[in-house]
C-alpha cells in the first residue's frame, strides 16, 4: 500500500475545516471543494470528482446519508474520479447498513472505503484530539493511520466495513443516555432546591460521574440528537430487538430541544 501524502477533504465544516488544517500543519498536501473557504493551506478545487483527482484519500465529512450519497455518487462525485485504489474514508455518521452498501457499491467502482465516524465534538476536532471508530480493510487503514493521527489521538480499529459506524451509534446512544440522565436528574435537584452547579461537582467525583456531565454537552444546541438516535431506532427495528430505553431518550431530547428553541438541522 503506497504512502498516503495527498488527501482530500469534503465537507469543511466545524469539523471538517480544523482537521484540514491538522492535515496540512503535519505536512499533508490537502485539497477540499468548499468556495466558502479560503486559504489555510487548502487547495481549493470546484467538485468533489477534482479533490478525488489529486487524492490519495478522501475524507468526507457531511451530515447526512443524502450528502454522502451526492458527493460521492452524485454529478461530479468522487466515483467519477474513476480512481483504481482511491481510498474513501467516511468521517460522517450514517447507520451501519447504509456503511455497507455504500462500502460495495464503491468496491465496484475500484475504489476502498474505510468508517471513521469521529467522537469528542469540534472542540476535539479544534484540539486535534479527535477518536476515531474505524473499521474496512485493515491494509488501507493502516496506510491511512500517519494522516488520521493529524487530527485524532485515539484511533481504533474494529472490523469490517460497516462496524466503525456501530460503534458510533452505540457511543451515541450511551451519550445521550446520560444527557437524557443529566437533564432530568438537574431538574429534580432544582425543584428539591438543590443548587444543581454544586451538586455537580460531588456527582463527577461520585459513581454517577459522566462525559456528558463533565462537558455540560446538555447545555449546547444537540443538532444530531434526533439523527443519532433515528440511526439507533431504524437499526434495532431491522433486527426486531426492543429497545425501550431508545424511544424515551428521543422524546427527552426532543421536548429539551423543544423547551429551548433549539433547531435541528435537516427537519
Amino acid at each position: 500500500m503506497r504512502d498516503i501524502r495527498n488527501v482530500g477533504m469534503i465537507g469543511l465544516g466545524k469539523m471538517g475545516l480544523p482537521m484540514a488544517k491538522h492535515l496540512v500543519a503535519r505536512g499533508f498536501s490537502v485539497a477540499g471543494c468548499d468556495p466558502a473557504v479560503r486559504g489555510a493551506g487548502i487547495e481549493m478545487l470546484s467538485s468533489p470528482r477534482e479533490v478525488a483527482n489529486v487524492s490519495d484519500l478522501v475524507i468526507v465529512v457531511v451530515g447526512f446519508d443524502h450528502e454522502v450519497e451526492h458527493v460521492v455518487f452524485g454529478k461530479s462525485g468522487i466515483a467519477e474520479a474513476g480512481r483504481q485504489g482511491l481510498i474513501v474514508a467516511l468521517g460522517s455518521t450514517v447507520a451501519p447498513a447504509f456503511s455497507r452498501n455504500l462500502s460495495a457499491r464503491i468496491e465496484k467502482q475500484g475504489m476502498v472505503l474505510l468508517d471513521i465516524p469521529l467522537a469528542r465534538g469540534e472542540a476535539a476536532a479544534v484540539a486535534g484530539k479527535l477518536l476515531i471508530y474505524g473499521a474496512g480493510d485493515e491494509q488501507a487503514f493502516a496506510a491511512c493511520r500517519p494522516a488520521f493521527s493529524a487530527f485524532a489521538s485515539d484511533i481504533f480499529h474494529l472490523g469490517p466495513a460497516g462496524a466503525g459506524q456501530v460503534g458510533k451509534m452505540v457511543n451515541n446512544l450511551i451519550l445521550w443516555a446520560c444527557i437524557s440522565a443529566n437533564y432530568e436528574a438537574s431538574r429534580l435537584a432544582k425543584a428539591l432546591n438543590v443548587d444543581f452547579e454544586q451538586l455537580r461537582v460531588a456527582l463527577l467525583d461520585s459513581s454517577a460521574g459522566n462525559w456528558a456531565l463533565q462537558m455540560r454537552i446538555e447545555e449546547q444546541p444537540m443538532p444530531w440528537a434526533e439523527k443519532d438516535m433515528r440511526i439507533v431506532l431504524s437499526e434495532a427495528d431491522r433486527l426486531r430487538l426492543s429497545v425501550p430505553l431508545c424511544g424515551v431518550i428521543t422524546e427527552v431530547v426532543k421536548s429539551v430541544k423543544f423547551e429551548r428553541g433549539w433547531p435541528t438541522p435537516g427537519v
